[in-house]
């Protein structure tokens, strides 16, 4: 083999990220770091294991098996800093970030892997719009040019590109669209093991799938674009209100960029007793769909009910690098993707 062929190929140990690469993403995390000192937001690092694991129906978390004072425990890697975070908020009430790696099962492909690093902060007596307005000076600071966020309803969005109004469309008119957007083959009503799923959770499905195909790709190509007034369904731990049209929405927007979810943020809900009952629902939904039921996580609940009002963004580190970088693939922004891990 001659030198020069030999150069061209790449040992199997080596990483998909070359070295130009690893020197703008550190540079980039730097950016950050320098960011939220200017800020005043303190920096903290939270365990990656947990007892307890999240319960939402979509994200599965890979379980650890650990042993504790001498027995065998199953212990979760964290899908998110979230749950841990806000217990220093409610205690220490004072702005907090994290940079740190989050783990979510069975995640593969061009932007999804099973380990991926994630930037969480949580401001105090922060409405939405304000978080709004910091995520655009952060990302001016990586951009390193001024930005403007186009500020989208969910509701609009929905219109626009599927032709229907999500929040009170039919059943049967979602099902007909995405049939003659050749979306075809699902079946949402029976969950996998036979049961029948709620026309909540069938409705949700639809508007999910009509989404993530005829919606997403379409956002953010020509300004960072925040969906903001999400369905009431999706609110997860975020607060809810009424729109302007009377309609329940979660207080909640996700950041996109190129037609990539880049950021979730909420107005966090600081009720412990309603948290519960939204993840022993989640729990029902997990059992439905023979899923294996998450322990909750009690310290979070009681935290919450000190909650002060704040809001809470979490943002894929990987993902913005890769859009701000021109990147085609996560594989080109981390150093080992879990294949060859």
């Amino acid at each position: 083999m001659t030198q020069a062929s030999n150069s061209l190929s790449k040992p199997s140990y080596a990483p998909t990220m070359t070295i130009s690469m690893a020197q703008k993403r550190a540079q980039f995390i730097n950016t950050i770091r320098q960011f939220f000192a200017t800020q005043h937001v303190l920096e903290v690092q939270t365990p990656l294991l947990s007892q307890a694991g999240n319960t939402d129906t979509f994200l599965q978390s890979v379980a650890a098996q650990v042993t504790y004072q001498d027995k065998p425990r199953t212990y979760y890697l964290h899908t998110s800093p979230e749950f841990a975070m806000k217990r220093l908020l409610a205690s220490w009430q004072v702005p907090i970030y994290q940079i740190c790696p989050v783990f979510r099962d069975n995640e593969i492909g061009v932007r999804h892997n099973i380990e991926f690093t994630m930037l969480e902060w949580y401001q105090p007596n922060y409405s939405l719009d304000d978080m709004a307005a910091e995520l655009g000076e952060l990302l001016e600071a990586l951009y390193g040019y001024p930005i403007v966020l186009s500020h989208y309803r969910y509701v609009d969005a929905f219109m626009d590109f599927v032709g229907i109004h999500p929040l009170t469309a039919s059943l049967a008119s979602l099902q007909a669209v995405a049939e003659d957007k050749s979306l075809t083959g699902f079946d949402f009503n029976s969950a996998e093991n036979g049961a029948t799923n709620s026309e909540e959770d069938i409705r949700q499905s639809w508007l999910d799938l009509l989404f993530s195909h005829a919606v997403e790709p379409n956002l953010g190509h020509d300004l960072p674009t925040l969906i903001i007034e999400y369905p009431p369904a999706t609110a997860a731990l975020a607060k809810t209100a009424l729109d302007k049209e009377g309609n329940i929405v979660a207080k909640r927007f996700e950041l996109y960029i190129n037609g990539i979810e880049i950021a979730n943020a909420y107005d966090e809900l600081a009720d412990g007793q309603a948290l519960r009952e939204r993840f022993e629902r989640d729990n029902q939904l997990r059992q439905h769909h023979n899923l294996p039921q998450m322990p909750i996580d009690e310290h979070l609940l009681a935290a919450s009910d000190d909650l002060i009002p704040c809001s809470g963004i979490a943002v894929g580190i990987d993902r913005l690098l890769m859009v701000i970088t021109g990147a085609s693939s996560l594989e080109d922004v981390i150093t080992f993707p879990s294949g060859l891990a």
